[in-house]
């Protein structure tokens, strides 16, 4: 009696590691996705790849790269993008903590329904939004001829957006709720009571955003700010729809250079260092996300 007790309490030995109980090894069921996502993105980028090597002239060679680095065009390129992305993340940083902080420390009547809409937002194509400042600051805009019809003038003053400035406006517009929506996530973690325990020892707003908010925001706006400047290294739309001239970034560089000239080893070499810039942000986003807890 005693062994059968002994054998009957004995647990069944658990199931092999890596397979399932059709006895089918777990790795069989991920060589579907894997196929789908080998088909479908990595084997477009690997033709792209292969492409930046062909020149026009037939084989197989480096001359695409030497050609596109040494023109000016692809360093004028280069510039405009990165600087647009870090002024726009910044841009995007302030106005979003500042945006971040009303909404979820100041009361006001509608502040869920703002914060909700900051969800929708995202959602929105990016030319949308470019449309919009059209509509409002474009050369027939509501801004100019509200203008012209007070003064009486022909033309109205505001030509900003066919500039660089435009460009930087959209994209901070656009790009402006992708960090408001983490932080208002970290803000709605805090503490309550420090904050209130602050102000009755008698600090300040700004000493109080600066020694009990920021500090809890850091991480908010750091995987925020990864991910806007990563999306504005990316980003076509605006660009194409401000219509800026003189502004050409790397992805407008690859539509000129496959569309407008047929270059295409060009084309691919461009797209190729863009995904790499992008391909290490974003290695970097996943890291601070991660050290967020995002």
């Amino acid at each position: 009696m005693a062994g059968a007790t002994v054998a009957e309490a004995t647990p069944t030995a658990p199931a092999k590691t890596g397979t399932r109980r059709t006895g089918v090894p777990s790795w069989v069921w991920a060589l579907p996705p894997v196929a789908l996502l080998a088909l479908v993105f990595l084997h477009p980028l690997a033709l792209v790849v292969q492409q930046s090597f062909q020149p026009d002239t037939g084989g197989t060679s480096v001359q695409p790269y030497a050609d596109v680095f040494a023109s000016e065009a692809f360093r004028e390129a280069l510039w405009t993008t990165v600087w647009l992305a870090a002024a726009a993340t910044a841009g995007c940083l302030v106005l979003g903590f500042f945006l971040a902080l009303v909404i979820a420390f100041v009361p006001f009547p509608g502040a869920r329904a703002v914060a909700r809409f900051v969800d929708v937002f995202l959602s929105f194509p990016s030319f949308l939004i470019t449309l919009a400042l059209l509509f409002v600051y474009g050369t027939a805009g509501l801004a100019n001829g509200a203008w012209t019809g007070v003064t009486g003038t022909a033309e109205g003053p505001f030509r900003f957006l066919t500039t660089p400035w435009g460009v930087l406006l959209a994209e901070i517009t656009y790009f402006t709720p992708f960090v408001m929506r983490p932080l208002l996530a970290a803000f709605s973690q805090i503490d309550t009571a420090q904050i209130e325990a602050a102000g009755s020892l008698g600090a300040r707003a700004p000493r109080i955003v600066r020694q009990i908010i920021l500090p809890e925001a850091l991480p908010a706006l750091a995987s925020g700010g990864s991910l806007v400047l990563v999306l504005c290294l990316n980003e076509f739309g605006i660009v194409l729809f401000t219509g800026a001239k003189g502004v050409t970034t790397l992805p407008m560089l690859v539509y000129g250079k496959a569309i407008l000239e047929s270059d295409y080893p060009g084309a691919c070499v461009v797209a190729v260092v863009n995904v790499l810039i992008s391909v290490g942000l974003y290695g970097l986003y996943r890291v601070v996300s991660r050290r967020a807890g995002a």
